[in-house]
């Protein structure tokens, strides 16, 4: 129970960084938005980026799994620091949902 609720914590703060708003039907978070400040923005988003993957650690997730999300987190920490590119890449890589999904796809796999 108390890791659905984590879950449940995680998925909130992923869609808030990639899904909370829409306009003309295009969903894009926090992360898009911040990314649009130069330096700064990327590097404040990967601060809950980072919290993710550590919740993912707590939960045994295992290193092969959190490799990935640390892959999807830094691929998006890069292109995302490119002026305005980034934050279109931001809205269509969507990093957290991946993470959020690789981390359900996991847990969905134990007994």
């Amino acid at each position: 129970m108390e890791r659905q609720r984590e879950l449940e914590r995680l998925d909130r703060l992923a869609k808030g960084l990639d899904a909370q708003f829409r306009i003309l039907g295009i969903r894009f978070g926090w992360d898009a938005i911040l990314g649009l400040l130069p330096g700064v923005g990327d590097v404040a988003t990967t601060i809950p980026s980072a919290l993710i993957i550590h919740r993912a650690w707590r939960l045994g997730v295992p290193r092969h799994v959190l490799l990935h999300m640390c892959a999807n987190t830094g691929v998006d920490m890069l292109v995302g620091s490119i002026p305005l590119l980034g934050s279109v890449f931001d809205v269509a890589f969507r990093a957290n949902l991946r993470n959020i999904a690789l981390i359900r796809r996991h847990l969905n796999d134990l007994p």
